[in-house]
């Protein structure tokens, strides 16, 4: 006879034993992750929004950190492409020569003081190769009157190839020719500028007479205008011309000249230009070869140097000083965040009870960190835009927004937020479940 053999039941009131949850092939299920990382985005917004005057209060040192880099380099850079414009203007294929420096009881007074330069230098170096055109210049403050109106500004007495050193367009008119620089003859063309303070009803000038420190000259010509949308110093349209021997004999008596204008067929040929005109210079002032000169030629690329390199130490110095907000800003983040683990112990004890992973509790509080950056370096960059276009068209600048200025902020601000976050975050992950769960 065979025996029926039965499992025993289980004693009264003891518990089924647990049954591991089975997918629908009946192999048993894996456990489930903690939260993803959609659901840590969702609660480090919903954490920061609950505390969100504070959330604004911390950022504050990244809004101002960013702010600064960025004003910072639209205002330089808007500064540095002022100056190219302007240099562009005067030419960049024009060497510009001038007197060396005097010495008044041992003292030197400076380059451009010394009485150095003639006409007959400017004629010499007309022979030099890649020269096309030359003009001296004898420079003089005067007061203008026509009728009831009058201007003080430069007069500048030059050769009729001043038109093509500058590249000059005329609005009305002609520039003096070569027989009124022959015979000295009392001729003007007006700079717009200097034309509008002197005419203000807008009338035809040419024909009329100006009086020159109570020197009578007929105007002749009005040029187009080129600088004066900038305004201030250096505005190129505030000028007359007149001719040089007409300047020497009628506002000054003086033979030597302020400074002499070369332009350069081309550009790239501006450097060897500039090595010819001092070793010509040196022969016709008989000056020793590899000894002091007694002029100085500039060249046109030299300014641009100088302006970039002013530029670019101001843009270092100040995204220096903006860097240190970055790096308080940043403080305040790990500090806030340190503060906020403290609050919600209990929060994260019991994330842990339900499954969360260590990965997920650092994950979420490096989110928050990253978000309270990011936000504050956005704002930061709009703040940074509007005041440097609020200080650039003050200043009457070029509004040059530096686009790589921008990027770099942005991602720095956001390093910032993990960097300084980053601490925080692990010590939130490392709590123990147990103790967390303890506190209240």
């Amino acid at each position: 006879m065979s025996m029926l053999t039965t499992t025993p039941a289980p004693p009264s009131g003891t518990p089924p034993a647990p049954q591991r949850p089975t997918t629908r092939s009946g192999h048993a299920a894996r456990p489930t992750r903690g939260p993803l990382i959609g659901a840590n985005i969702n609660s480090a917004v919903e954490a920061l929004w609950a505390n969100r005057l504070r959330s604004l209060l911390t950022a504050l040192g990244i809004i101002i950190g960013v702010s600064a880099v960025i004003a910072a380099v639209s205002i330089t850079q808007g500064a540095s492409a002022l100056i190219n414009q302007r240099v562009a203007g005067l030419g960049t294929d024009v060497l510009t020569i001038t007197p060396g420096n005097t010495t008044s009881f041992g003292a030197a007074q400076g380059a451009g003081t010394g009485t150095t330069l003639t006409q007959s230098d400017a004629d010499g170096l007309a022979s030099v190769p890649h020269v096309v055109a030359v003009s001296p210049v004898q420079a003089v403050t005067a007061q203008l009157i026509v009728g009831s109106n009058n201007w003080r500004t430069r007069v500048q007495g030059v050769y009729p190839d001043m038109q093509t050193v500058q590249d000059w367009q005329m609005a009305q008119g002609a520039f003096f020719t070569a027989n009124d620089e022959t015979q000295g003859n009392a001729v003007a063309v007006l700079g717009q500028t200097t034309y509008q303070n002197l005419f203000p009803d807008g009338s035809n000038p040419i024909g009329q007479i100006v009086l020159i420190n109570n020197q009578s000259f007929t105007i002749v010509g009005l040029l187009q205008a080129k600088g004066a949308a900038n305004g201030g110093f250096g505005n190129q349209d505030d000028v007359v011309y007149i001719p040089l021997t007409a300047a020497q004999t009628r506002l000054q008596n003086n033979s030597f000249v302020s400074q002499i204008l070369v332009k350069v067929d081309n550009p790239s040929n501006v450097t060897a230009t500039q090595a010819a005109i001092t070793s010509t210079l040196e022969s016709l002032h008989h000056l020793p070869a590899g000894g002091p000169d007694d002029f100085n030629v500039r060249n046109p690329s030299q300014f641009v140097q100088t302006a970039q390199a002013f530029s670019t130490t101001l843009t270092i110095l100040l995204v220096s000083v903006a860097a240190i907000s970055l790096v308080v800003g940043g403080i305040g983040i790990m500090n806030i965040m340190l503060v906020s683990v403290t609050e919600r112990t209990r929060e994260i004890g019991v994330r842990m009870a339900l499954g969360s992973r260590r990965g997920d509790i650092r994950n979420q509080f490096l989110i928050e960190s990253l978000a309270l950056s990011a936000a504050g370096g956005l704002l930061g960059i709009l703040f940074g835009l509007l005041i440097g276009y609020g200080i650039t068209k003050y200043a009457s600048l070029p509004f040059v927004p530096g686009y790589v200025a921008i990027v770099a902020s942005f991602g720095v601000s956001a390093g910032i937020g993990i960097l300084f976050g980053f601490y925080p975050a692990v010590r939130a992950a490392n709590l123990d479940p147990i103790v967390a769960l303890r506190s209240e």
